[in-house]
């Protein structure tokens, strides 16, 4: 159960347009699941509800996302709201290409194409998405690096194991 704290100029009762976008976004996550539980191979990335009530929802797909999906996801939002009750404006869109995962199942998605990491501390680690679970991203990638012993340079395959957590923004590279 959620408790509101929000006071209004007198300070001693809840303020009515705090309570109303409160129960708007409330609304607006509810048909947002309905709408993904039409069809489980959506999932959210992001909501944003503005204080000029333009509502803007981030989808992405374990397929991808069509046009047809966004249209769905914003039909069923926006026919079980109450534009009488409440004006608002309403953008449903896709992850763009170029935008940093920011969830577990955006990475398992992308299983095999090259990702750019750029960790916490700094670094940065290109490599092939080798796996994916619910807590960390496999990375492999290839060097040439000198040889041991003798002259020349070998190519050497290393891994990375690298938790959520620990990356500070991770992008899909694009190849052509």
């Amino acid at each position: 159960m959620h408790q509101i704290t929000q006071a209004t100029s007198r300070g001693d009762e809840k303020s009515p347009l705090f309570i109303e976008k409160f129960f708007m976004r409330e609304k607006v996550e509810q048909l947002l699941q309905q709408a993904l539980d039409n069809n489980p191979s959506l999932f959210l990335l992001d909501l944003n509800i503005s204080e000029a009530n333009h509502i803007q929802v981030v989808i992405d797909g374990d397929e991808g996302v069509t046009v047809e999906d966004c249209m769905s996801v914003s039909r069923e939002i926006e026919h079980n709201l109450d534009r009488e009750e409440l004006d608002f404006s309403l953008e449903v869109m896709s992850a763009g290409v170029s935008e940093p995962l920011v969830s577990p199942r955006q990475y398992k998605k992308n299983v095999g194409r090259k990702l750019k990491v750029r960790t916490n501390d700094g670094k940065t680690v290109e490599g092939d998405i080798a796996n994916a679970t619910e807590e960390a991203v496999t990375l492999h990638w290839k060097v040439r690096e000198p040889k041991p012993v003798g002259k020349g340079r070998h190519t050497v395959e290393k891994e990375a194991v690298l938790s959520y957590g620990d990356i500070a923004e991770a992008k899909v590279m694009i190849t052509f």
